[in-house]
Parts: structure tokens; sequence; C-alpha cells
């Protein structure tokens, strides 16, 4: 059965506002994820909330009934409330109308299956959530198998990631670890390092990629460390025709990860990594 909460000081009231912040989602393994689009992705990916609140001042959308009776049923804490109530737990003056609270997955670097696609995301220092949403989406569009982040980048479970994710942070593998650990990981088994740089003759749509192929990208203002760089099997970039001498990480990532699998599907690539 849902109960309602009509209280702004009610336990669950706080705990799914505290998700805003990133400490509660450290202490609690949950995060928050909002709008009917989202946790309908999520429900096609067999994830339900553990939490899911909406707001009784709404005529319910027959599919959200449906996630609520799903939930109810999987034993979920099912809360009926205010919009007022709701708009608080978001954050939001105008709240979507359904939001739920989803355990967080394993972000282990070990748990990640390399062989389970031939293309993976790695983003490194990436300080802005909403470019972390936008590359996972990227991901889902593209078949990817997930978004590796490296070092110090933003949290992947934070409002703002994962509502630019559109529903891709339920659809693609993610791993937190710091660049050593990554690449001893990356080293042990097959997998050829694609980095974007300007500091590179080798135009993107020119080479020959390899599966399975991790495709990094540098911080926003900074770009791949020197080092970084070194390491990589491969440093490609996308010449510039106007004044700007860079994209958008996010949309960097995307040209990059739609011209490698067009050059899959025009028969550029022999699959397994060889080092050149």
């Amino acid at each position: 059965m849902s109960r309602q909460i009509t209280s702004f000081s009610n336990d669950t009231v706080k705990l799914l506002r505290s998700l805003r912040d990133k400490k509660a989602r450290r202490g609690s393994g949950l995060f928050l994820a909002e709008g009917l689009r989202i946790l309908a992705e999520a429900r096609d990916s067999g994830r339900l909330p553990e939490i899911i609140a909406y707001s009784a001042g709404n005529k319910v959308h027959p599919l959200a009934a449906r996630i609520i009776a799903e939930c109810e049923a999987a034993g979920g804490d099912v809360i009926q409330t205010s919009p007022d109530i709701l708009s608080r737990m978001s954050g939001k003056d105008n709240p979507q109308a359904i939001l739920g609270a989803y355990r967080q997955p394993d972000v282990a670097l070990g748990a990640l299956d390399r062989s389970a696609a031939p293309l993976w995301l790695v983003a490194q220092a990436l300080r802005d959530p909403g470019n972390i949403g936008t590359i996972l989406r990227t991901g889902d569009a593209t078949g990817a198998g997930g978004l590796i982040l490296i070092d110090d980048c933003a949290d992947p479970f934070s409002v703002e990631a994962v509502r630019a994710s559109m529903g891709a942070i339920f659809t693609q593998s993610i791993a937190v670890t710091r660049w050593e650990e990554f690449v001893t990981w990356l080293r042990a088994g097959p997998g050829q390092l694609v980095g974007t740089s300007l500091n590179t003759a080798h135009d993107y749509l020119e080479p020959t990629y390899q599966q399975p192929c991790f495709v990094l990208v540098g911080n926003e203002s900074h770009g791949l460390p020197a080092d970084y760089a070194a390491e990589c099997d491969l440093l490609v970039k996308m010449p510039m025709a106007g004044r700007a001498d860079s994209l958008n990480a996010a949309i960097a990532t995307a040209v990059m990860t739609f011209a490698i699998r067009a050059s899959w599907r025009n028969g550029q690539s022999a699959k397994g990594f060889v080092a050149e």
C-alpha cells in the first residue's frame, strides 16, 4: 500500500531531498531520478526504485501507475504527496510528477566485462555533471558498454548527470577509478586506447579503430595530461574549420564514437587489438 505524506519534516522527505548532496548519496547508496521517461527507462532495464514518490495533485499517467504498482509489489516504499512537498524533494520549482530513489550500482573497474561491447568511453577529470550525463546518453546511442571515469570527475549519480543521461544511467555500465589502476586493467587484456588531443597530426576520420576501442577524453579546460596522452595507442584530432580550436567534451565524444561506429560499418576495422 502507498502511504500519504503531508509534512515537510517527514524523514523520507528529508532523505530524498538530501540525495541532491554527494555525501548523502554516498552514505545512503541511493541516487535520485526524476520524471516518467527516466523511470520508464529504468523499468525497461530491469530496475525499480527503492522509494517512489508521486504527486497527488496530478492525474497519474497509466505508465506511471504500472511502475508504482510494480514498485509496491517488489516491496518498495511508495509515497503519495503534494506538489509542494515533491518540489521540496526534487529541489525544483516545477518538479516532474514522479521521482524515484535507486540503489547505486557497483562502480569497481574490475566489475566491467570488456568483451561485452566493442566500444567503451573513458573520461578524465570531467567537472561538469551535464557532460557526464550526455556522454552516458551518447554511449547508449552508439552501443558502448559503458563509461569509465578517471581521477576526480563529477558524480555520475548527481541529479544533473542523471537528468542529462535521459535514462542511460540505467543502460550503461559505470566504473570510477584512478589512472594507474585503469592502465593496469586495460593492458591486462585486449583494447586500443584512443585519445583526443590537439597535439597530433592524425585526423579522426583516417585511422583504423580496433575492437574493443576505449575512447579517452580529457578535462573540459585542460584536455589530457601529457603523460596520459603518451600512454594512448593512438591520438586523434577533429580539424576545426572555424575560429574555435576544440569542441565541448561531450560533443567531441559523440563525434568520435559515431565516426568509429561508421568506420566499422564500412568494414574498416578488424576485430582484436594489434599494437602498432
